[in-house]
Order: C-alpha cells, then sequence, then structure tokens
C-alpha cells in the first residue's frame, strides 16, 4: 500500500509548509496529496512541495472541472509537471453542487458527462495537441501526466476505471470498501491501462482513499469526527454515496434534522458506528492495522489527513511512518 499524506497541514502556515515536506519524504513517505475545500487551493501547496522534495509523487486531491477551464487545467499541470520533474500527478473531480455553485456561482451540470470531457480534452493538451478554440501548450510535458479522478458512487467510479488512472474516494466505511473495490476493478478490468498509469495494480490502476486520522482521548476525537462527518454526509453526492453503501436507514433521522434546520440535532444523530467505519481513531501505532484491512480489501494508496494541532505533527508523521502497513 502506498502512504501519502494530505496538504497543507492543518492550521500549518503555508511558508512553513517546506520543512515539513523535506521531513515527510526523509520518512519515506511515497505521495503528498493537496485538498481544496475551505483551506488553501489545491495547487499552491503543491507548487511549495515541489520545490521542497525530490523524490514524492505530488497529486492534486482533487481541484474540480468546473471552476478552471481546460485551458487553465492544462497549464497548471503542465507548470507543476515540470517543477517536479514529471512527479506530478493530476486529481480531478465534480465537486459538488454547494463548491461549484453556491460558492463559485458557477452551473453545476451534467457531472459524468464534464468529467469526461475534461479529460478527454486535456490528454490531448497535454500530449502537445489543441484543445478548444484551438488552445496548445507552448512547452507540453515531456511525459504523459497521469490523471486520477475523483469517485464515490457506480458512474464516476466506473468512468474512472475507463478513462483515467486511477480513482480517488473519501469518507469510505469499511464494511463498503470492498464494494467501491469491485466497482472500480470490474471497469478497470475492462480497459487497458492510460498512458502514465502511477501504480501497478488492477492492470495499473490504482484505488486511492483519503482517511481521517483523529488520535486523543476518545470523546474528544469522536466530537470532532461527527463534525467532520455531519458537514460532508448531508451534501448530496455524500449522502447518495453512503446510501448507496448500506447506511441510508442510519443516516436518515440525522439527514431530516438537518433539513429542518436543527444543526445540533443532526450533530447528536450522527451514527456513531459508521464514524467509527470510517475514521481512524485511538493510538497511532494502531492505524497500521486499520490500513492493512482496507488495503485487503482493495484500497492500494492511503491519503492521511491528519486532525491534529500543529505541535504535534511532526510526532504523529513520524509514528504513522514507522508503522505502515
Amino acid at each position: 500500500m502506498r502512504l501519502g499524506l494530505t496538504i497543507p497541514f492543518r492550521d500549518v502556515p503555508i511558508d512553513e509548509l517546506g520543512p515539513l515536506v523535506r521531513r515527510v519524504e526523509e520518512l519515506g513517505y511515497d505521495d503528498l496529496w493537496s485538498e481544496e475545500s475551505v483551506n488553501l487551493d489545491g495547487v499552491t501547496p503543491l507548487a511549495v512541495a515541489a520545490t521542497a522534495s525530490e523524490r514524492l509523487r505530488l497529486v492534486s486531491g482533487v481541484v474540480n472541472v468546473y471552476t478552471r477551464g481546460p485551458a487553465l487545467l492544462a497549464q497548471t499541470a503542465a507548470a507543476l509537471a515540470e517543477l517536479s520533474g514529471g512527479r506530478f500527478v493530476l486529481g480531478l473531480g465534480s465537486s459538488s453542487e454547494v463548491v461549484v455553485e453556491r460558492w463559485n456561482e458557477v452551473p453545476f451540470e451534467r457531472p459524468i458527462d464534464t468529467v469526461r470531457a475534461r479529460v478527454e480534452q486535456l490528454r490531448s493538451v497535454l500530449a502537445g495537441g489543441r484543445g478548444a478554440g484551438g488552445f496548445r501548450l507552448a512547452r507540453p510535458p515531456s511525459r504523459p501526466v497521469p490523471i486520477v479522478l475523483a469517485a464515490l458512487r457506480p458512474r464516476m467510479l466506473a468512468l474512472a476505471g475507463e478513462i483515467a488512472d486511477g480513482a480517488f474516494t473519501n469518507f469510505l466505511p469499511l464494511s463498503g470498501a470492498g464494494t467501491v473495490a469491485a466497482t472500480f476493478a470490474a471497469a478497470a478490468a475492462a480497459n487497458r491501462a492510460a498512458p502514465g498509469a502511477p501504480v501497478g495494480s488492477g492492470g495499473g490502476k490504482e484505488l486511492a482513499c483519503r482517511f481521517f486520522v483523529v488520535p486523543g482521548p476518545a470523546e474528544e476525537a469522536l466530537l470532532a469526527a461527527r463534525q467532520l462527518l455531519v458537514a460532508y454526509a448531508t451534501v448530496p453526492v455524500y449522502a447518495e454515496f453512503l446510501r448507496w453503501l448500506g447506511w441510508g436507514e442510519a443516516l436518515a433521522p440525522m439527514l431530516a434534522a438537518w433539513s429542518a434546520g436543527e444543526r445540533a440535532a443532526a450533530l447528536e444523530l450522527v451514527p456513531e458506528a459508521l464514524v467509527r467505519e470510517i475514521f481512524l481513531f485511538g493510538p497511532l501505532e494502531a492505524a497500521a492495522d486499520r490500513l492493512a484491512a482496507f488495503a485487503e480489501a482493495g484500497i492500494t494508496t492511503a491519503v492521511l489527513a491528519l486532525l491534529v494541532p500543529p505541535a504535534e505533527l511532526e510526532p504523529a508523521i513520524e509514528v504513522l511512518a514507522s508503522r505502515r502497513p
């Protein structure tokens, strides 16, 4: 199992990222994956990481296909590929109606078709061809840039298996990991690996997942996890994802309270069993056992998001590196 970390790190200023990246590389991690939600953008931290590392694979995990046009995405990918010496992987996703339409005032329409079209455009432009409106990169990457798609439900997982080098999932309960992996693997097996595939699994296609690591006292850890889960599980794409994996009945009271504007009640109604299946709790040394169970279910890359204060970050990174699955 490949092991990566999510950047930027929680509450760590970006001008302090470089030394931490160097330490991550020294400890033997494989990847750094950016995130783009309510923190920094998904590109700038990767540029910092590119100049502070020599070996780490750098992945946008993920930028969405609506708020950046195809030419800008191609320029960004080319720049990061050049800056990193070919270590960049372009992680794309449709995101959600909340991020795209409410926050960025861009219509959120036909996500499957939009993602497919964007990947096709980018493959051509990054290989030196012309894209929309005749756009062409003056200096395309010297070798193919792998593309990974954020995917939760069957249609996007199938699309990733068909046209991308891998899939990237999130908030995955252990009980549903086999279902997600099998859905993706079926599509990947039916399609040859695309050029530049980053990992030699399933025909060269990887299945990555972000895992939220919440160490510390049980009550505090559970509260932090419940707060994070209610924020995501009430977004339609995540609610449907968890319904597909069999959690619809357990989530129904929480979703009803949220829809009624009863935020505190919704937090209390988050199913604890689901929280325990998704998050990595307890001593950091125990995380390896949990990750091994996900690896057995078909996850090939673990991307850890550490929910720890800055003072505890480097020790946590060291422990997790020493106990990798």
